[in-house]
Formats: C-alpha cells, structure tokens, sequence
C-alpha cells in the first residue's frame, strides 16, 4: 500500500475514535452521585515512503510506513450530587486530588449497601 493509501486507512480509523466519548467519559452513576470524566486526547502520526532500486533485483523495490501514537490524560471530573455540581480538576494541585479522595468513602459506602442488598435479596429469593 503507498502513503496515500496507508494515511487514508489511518484516518478514517480515527473518526472511530475520535467522538464525544473521547473527551467527555461515560457518566459513572452511584446512587445519588453521578460521576463525569473529562480528558485529553493528544494524537500525532507519521509516514514515509520510498522507491528503492529498480534494477530488476527481486528483494528491491518500493515500500512505505506510517506510525501512529496518542496520549490520554484525565483533566477533571464533574461531580453531580442531588442539587450540587462541582468540576473537580485533576492535577497537580494536591487539593483537587484531596477532594476526590474525600468522595470515595462515600461511593464505597455506597457499593457496600448495593452488594449487600442484592446478596440478601438473592438469599430471601431462594
């Protein structure tokens, strides 16, 4: 395939990829707690190509590459509680880290009531 062909595959790969999903996360939802993601997407590609020799050699001749790499980096989380909304950045600042480290006892809280009231309902039903 040439570099045209290689770049045409490429990008038409991408518009899989690239989407609102990408940059905005799927919701994660807790009970009353709803969690959204959102990230950064850094992408960038090359190619290249050559002829090679054309002096009827069998192993000599065209060929072409194309290489591809991308970064995700989360950026912040939007908190969504009853009535409350809080946009929690992620980065260095170690409060904003603090802050989502003060909301997970309550998500685990939240995971334990769910798991015990599925296991106990599964043991009334049997």
């Amino acid at each position: 395939m040439d570099i045209k062909g290689n770049a045409e595959v490429l990008f038409s790969k991408l518009e899989n990829f690239f989407k609102t999903e990408t940059v905005v996360g799927d919701p994660i939802r807790i009970d009353d707690i709803t969690l959204v993601p959102f990230i950064t997407v850094t992408f960038g590609c090359g190619t290249g190509g050559g002829e090679g020799n054309n002096s009827g050699k069998k192993d000599e001749g065209a060929g072409s590459g194309l290489g591809a790499g991308a970064k995700i980096v989360p950026n912040a989380v939007l908190v969504i509680k009853d009535e409350m909304v809080q946009m929690i950045p992620i980065n260095n600042n170690r409060g904003n880290i603090d802050k989502l480290i003060e909301l997970v006892p309550g998500i685990i809280e939240k995971f334990d009531k769910k798991r015990k009231a599925k296991k106990e309902k599964k043991e009334n039903q049997e």
